[in-house]
């Protein structure tokens, strides 16, 4: 018997075995799995009912919130395509994604009004526009809410789909160029969903708090993978820690999924001993890397296990999480250093670490290559772009470029993107190493470090660099601590200091924005 694979089945296991169950909590509302069953069968009914045809877009400017946890659902039953837009991209970026995506359909919550009225002139494509929260009727956009309560209910015969079919686009962040969409079918979505629910092991007792936003990669596959389990969704529209920490006192959450940023402000946050964490029992850490330092912190500070998880837009997004084997498990210090290393594989995906002539380097724990993966949760590819797709899948892998050593336990160690290599005097410099060092000193809360041009070794490294609230650091002192930690010709040349890193609508450092102003006036980023 061969069933169609689409993550609608998530959606209808979660109705059928917990139909009374809370599942989905957003501020003062909160929706059982019948409830939110039916709400995602009458978004689906609109929809259909309003003239979208199959393969058509529907493009969201949403915070995390029901809304767009009901889209995930609601879109793919009315065959439609899923695309949830990064609320930070520039505008540019935004009329970009809808003209490129052709988008026939824009839901957005009303604190977008004016970005929408500003590019509606430009977007030719959009025949329909849905307001979230509106204080006031818009003559141009219906109500969510009104048109979710006089639609037909639409529910899907799941047997009649075909699971090749695109379900959900993602576009990365541009930061190469203008964003490219990630296109992923019914078929990927769905086995990413059954990987991840088993290798974050993801059950009914779980209650997960969305700090990842929705937009970004797929929230790394939580709306399938909680509502697959049963699990309860908390949504959190904007990231702030104290409101964080309340929701994880008051939902009694069991699960965080955040970059480093995140848990970094957690862990040092004055007011943290003023909640009950006590329900946590899993953190994991991704988007960047983690220092050792960081996730031992987590622990201690947030009594919970962390580990380090790792994915991309273009792979659903999970390839692997550092869990550590039983037999490293002690002593402590072994198990933390497999836990904040890029991890294992998890099972369905092939990843291999291999040289500029694609030969495996060895497990030595040294040899730096790029990982490569091949797996089910591997994009179709990039939508409406060949030369990309041809660029990133050669030979059936898709070429990651994150550099990367792998250890002799198979655990795999991201060092640096390929791009942000430091080559000075013809040695490799890992930009990650050096971070990791900068953290070891107890008065810094964040550090990016970048290339900058040098006369006479070609490029050093530059840390930027943001110290504690009050403390007092000079560059000299850091660069002191540093030379016990690191070789001295990895030891940054330049330290400056930051109120703050300019950061992504993820959390993410955009290291461009540190790195740009050095390298002006050259015709290359490499000297």
């Amino acid at each position: 018997m061969i069933v169609p694979l689409t993550p609608l089945d998530f959606r209808a296991r979660a109705a059928q075995l917990y139909h009374s169950k809370i599942g989905i909590v957003d501020g003062g509302r909160r929706f059982t799995y019948g409830e939110y069953d039916e709400r995602v069968n009458r978004l689906a009914g609109f929809l259909a009912q309003s003239g979208l045809k199959p393969g058509e877009v529907v493009s969201y400017l949403a915070f995390n919130s029901h809304q767009l946890l009901e889209g995930y659902y609601g879109v793919l039953q009315a065959g439609g395509v899923l695309n949830p837009i990064n609320i930070r991209f520039s505008p540019q970026d935004i009329a970009f994604v809808l003209q490129h995506s052709e988008t026939r359909v824009l839901i957005f919550h009303a604190d977008f009004l004016p970005l929408v009225e500003q590019l509606r002139p430009a977007l030719a494509s959009v025949s329909q526009y849905i307001v979230c929260e509106s204080a006031s009727p818009l003559p141009w956009a219906r109500d969510y809410e009104e048109a979710l309560a006089g639609a037909a209910p639409g529910v899907p015969d799941l047997d009649a789909i075909n699971e090749l079919t695109v379900a959900e686009l993602f576009y990365t962040s541009g930061t190469t160029g203008q964003p490219k969409g990630v296109a992923s079918n019914h078929r990927t979505l769905y086995l990413h969903g059954l990987m991840a629910m088993w290798a974050m092991r993801i059950t009914d007792a779980d209650t997960m708090l969305h700090v990842v936003p929705l937009f970004h990669v797929n929230g790394w596959g939580s709306p399938h993978a909680i509502t697959g389990a049963g699990a309860r969704h908390v949504m959190l529209r904007k990231f702030d820690p104290v409101e964080l920490m309340r929701l994880v006192q008051e939902e009694r959450v069991t699960a965080l999924l955040g970059v480093p940023l995140i848990f970094n402000a957690l862990v040092h946050h004055p007011r943290r001993d003023e909640f009950d964490l006590s329900s946590l029992r899993l953190c994991i850490a991704g988007g960047a890397p983690s220092s050792p330092t960081l996730i031992s912190a987590i622990e201690d500070k947030l009594g919970c296990t962390a580990i380090v998880g790792y994915g991309l837009t273009e792979t659903s997004p999970l390839l692997s999480l550092a869990w550590p084997k039983d037999h490293l498990m002690e002593p402590a210090s072994t198990r933390l250093a497999c836990q904040s290393k890029t991890g294992l594989p998890v099972p369905g995906v092939r990843m291999r670490v291999v040289d500029i002539h694609d030969v495996d380097v060895p497990p030595n724990g040294e040899t730096v290559g790029e990982i490569i993966v091949r797996s089910n949760v591997v994009m179709e590819g990039y939508h409406k772009d060949p030369r990309a797709t041809d660029a990133a899948i050669r030979d059936g892998w898709f070429y990651t470029g994150d550099m990367a050593v792998l250890d002799s336990e198979g655990y795999i160690l991201i060092v640096d993107r390929k791009k942000d290599i430091i080559i000075s005097g013809g040695e490799n410099i890992s930009s990650v190493e050096i971070e990791y060092a900068i953290y070891r000193h107890p008065l810094v809360n964040e550090c990016a470090v970048v290339a900058v041009p040098d006369e006479i070794w070609g490029e050093v490294p530059m840390a930027a660099v943001v110290i504690k609230p009050g403390a007092q650091l000079t560059a000299e002192e850091l660069q002191a601590f540093l030379r016990d930690h690191l070789a001295h010709f990895k030891v940054p040349r330049h330290i400056t200091f930051y109120d703050e890193l300019p950061k992504g609508g993820t959390g993410k450092v955009l290291k461009a924005r540190i790195r740009d102003p050095f390298w002006a006036g050259k015709d290359l980023r490499v000297n």
